[in-house]
C-alpha cells in the first residue's frame, strides 16, 4: 500500500513539474507555473519523507528545514539584477549533491548487484560524479564572473583544447578502471572528481562575458543530467524525471540563446568570444563619425512629438534599477495617444528571460512587451526608440561588418527609427568589448550618465509638460 502511494504521489509530483514548465513559458502564466512547481516539491519531499522515515532522523529533518528557511530568505532578499549569480550558484549546490550522492552510493550500495547491472550501476555512477563535479566548479566560475569577481574577459589558456582533450581521455581511462572494481575504483572515483572540477573551471573561464546567458542556460542542462544521474543512483524514479526535465530544457533553452546569437554551442563551449566591459573594442571595421551626447530636455521634447515609441531594455537598466520610473514614463505618454512598446532580444541581460521578468516586476502590461521576431519590421516606422543599458543587441555591425565578432547576430534595427536616444553610462565599449556603430550615426543621439537618474529625469519633465 505504502509502495503505490509513494507512486502515486512521485508520479504527481512529475505531472505537477511538467505544468510548471509550460506555465513558465509565457508570463501570463508564470506565477501559476511557479505555483505548481512549489507544490510538486513538497510534494516530493513529503513521499521521500515516508520513504526513507525522516520522522525517526531529526537530525536530517531539521536540516531539511534549515536548509529551506535559508533558500527562502535568499529568495526574498535577491535583488533582480543579482539573478543570474544566484541561479549560477545553485546550479553549483546541485552538481556537488551530485559528485556527494555517488561517492557516498559507491561506498555504501544498497542491494548487492552482479553482472551487467552492477556495470551499469557503477556507469551511472562515474558519469553521474563527472557531470556534477564539472557542474560545480563550472558554475562558480560562472557566479564569479557574472558577480564581476572574475573578469568577464576569457582566459585563452595555449593549446587549451589539447589539455581539455587530454583530461577527458584521463577521465574516460579512470571510468574504466573504476568500472573495473577493486582497490582501485575509489580512488579513480576521486580522481574524476578532481578532474571534471578542472576541466569545468577551464571551460567557463574561457567563454566570454558575450555568451554568459548559454552558460547559465547549459549550466541548468548539466545540473539536471546530474540530478538525473543521481536518480540513477538512488533508484529515485522522480528524481530522475526531474532531472531529465531541467536537463532537456536547459539543452532547448541553449539551442535558442544560441541562435539568438548566431552561435553554435560547440563554439560556446570552446569559449573565446567578448572581452572585459568597458575595454578596449574588438576587431571590426573602423568607424566614422562621432557620437553627439543630448540631454534630457531633448529627448523630452521628441518623446512630445512622436506618434510611436519602442523601448529597448538591457542589462544597464537593470543594474539602474530603472524599470520603474521607466513603467511611468510609459503611462504618461499613453495616456497621451502615443504607441509605446518593447522590443526583448532573447539574450538581453545576463540571464535567459531576465528583461521579461524585470518588466513584469514594473507591473508593465504583457501585450507590449514584444520579442525580437515580433517587433523587428516595425523599428522603419517608429518615431523614437529609447535604447536604455542595451550594446551588442542593437549593433549594426553584425548585420554590416562580416570582421565583426558578432558577424551574424540577429539584433534589434534601433537605426531604423527616424530618431534613435541611447541612454549610456560613458563611451567604452559594451560587455562583449564590441564597438557600436550605432552611437555614430546621424539619427542617433547619446543620454550619458546613470539609466535611473536619466529616466527620473526625463520623467519629471514629462510630468511638468
Amino acid at each position: 500500500m505504502t509502495s503505490s502511494l509513494l507512486g502515486t504521489a512521485y508520479l504527481a509530483a512529475g505531472v505537477l513539474f511538467i505544468m510548471s514548465l509550460k506555465g513558465l513559458s509565457h508570463p501570463e502564466t508564470a506565477r501559476r507555473g511557479n505555483l505548481f512547481g512549489a507544490i510538486g516539491m513538497v510534494l516530493a519531499v513529503l513521499a521521500v519523507a515516508v520513504q526513507v522515515g525522516l520522522g525517526s532522523a531529526p537530525l536530517i529533518l531539521g536540516t531539511v528545514l534549515v536548509a529551506g528557511v535559508i533558500g527562502a530568505v535568499l529568495a526574498a532578499r535577491v535583488q533582480m539584477t543579482s539573478m543570474p549569480q544566484l541561479v549560477a550558484i545553485l546550479h553549483s549546490f546541485v552538481g556537488a549533491a551530485a559528485v556527494l550522492v555517488g561517492i557516498s552510493n559507491h561506498l555504501h550500495s544498497g542491494v548487492p548487484l552482479t553482472g551487467a547491472e552492477l556495470t551499469i550501476h557503477e556507469i551511472e555512477t562515474f558519469v553521474g560524479v563527472f557531470i556534477g563535479a564539472l557542474t560545480f566548479t563550472g558554475s562558480i566560475i560562472a557566479w564569479g564572473k557574472l558577480q564581476g569577481v572574475i573578469h568577464s574577459k576569457p582566459l585563452l589558456l595555449p593549446g587549451r583544447h589539447l589539455i581539455n582533450l587530454g583530461l577527458v581521455l584521463v577521465s574516460v581511462w579512470l571510468g574504466v578502471v573504476f568500472v573495473g572494481g577493486g582497490a582501485s575504483a575509489l580512488p579513480a572515483l576521486l580522481g574524476v572528481t578532481a578532474i571534471a572540477g578542472v576541466v569545468g573551471v577551464l571551460l567557463v573561464m574561457a567563454i566570454g562575458g558575450a555568451d554568459m546567458p548559454v552558460v547559465v542556460s547549459m549550466l541548468n542542462s548539466y545540473s539536471g543530467w546530474a540530478a538525473s544521474a543521481a536518480g540513477f543512483m538512488l533508484s529515485n524514479d522522480l528524481l530522475i524525471i526531474t532531472g531529465a526535465l531541467v536537463g532537456s530544457s536547459g539543452a532547448i533553452l541553449s539551442y535558442i540563446m544560441c541562435k539568438a546569437m548566431n552561435r553554435s554551442f560547440l563554439s560556446v563551449i570552446l569559449g573565446g568570444f567578448g572581452a572585459e566591459e568597458g575595454a578596449a573594442p574588438a576587431g571590426g571595421a573602423a568607424i566614422a563619425g562621432e557620437m553627439i551626447a543630448t540631454t534630457a530636455e531633448e529627448v523630452v521634447e521628441s518623446l512630445k512629438e512622436a506618434g510611436s515609441v519602442i523601448i529597448v531594455p538591457g542589462y544597464g537598466m537593470a543594474v539602474a534599477q530603472a524599470q520603474h520610473p521607466v513603467r511611468e514614463i510609459v503611462e504618461i505618454l499613453r495616456k497621451r495617444k502615443v504607441q509605446v512598446r518593447f522590443a526583448i532580444h532573447p539574450v538581453a541581460g545576463r540571464l535567459p528571460g531576465h528583461m521579461n521578468v524585470l518588466l513584469a516586476e514594473a507591473n508593465l502590461p504583457y501585450d507590449i512587451v514584444l520579442e525580437m521576431d515580433e517587433i523587428n519590421e516595425d523599428f522603419a516606422g517608429t518615431d523614437v526608440v529609447l535604447v536604455i543599458g542595451a550594446n551588442d543587441i542593437v549593433n549594426p555591425s553584425a548585420l554590416d561588418d562580416p570582421a565583426s565578432p558578432i558577424a551574424g547576430m540577429p539584433v534589434l534595427p534601433a537605426w531604423e527609427a527616424e530618431s534613435c536616444i541611447v541612454f549610456k553610462r560613458g563611451r567604452g565599449a559594451g560587455y562583449a568589448g564590441v564597438e557600436n556603430p550605432l552611437f555614430f550615426k546621424p539619427r542617433t543621439r547619446m543620454l550619458y550618465g546613470d539609466a535611473k537618474a536619466s529616466v527620473e529625469a526625463i520623467l519629471r519633465l514629462l510630468q511638468q509638460a
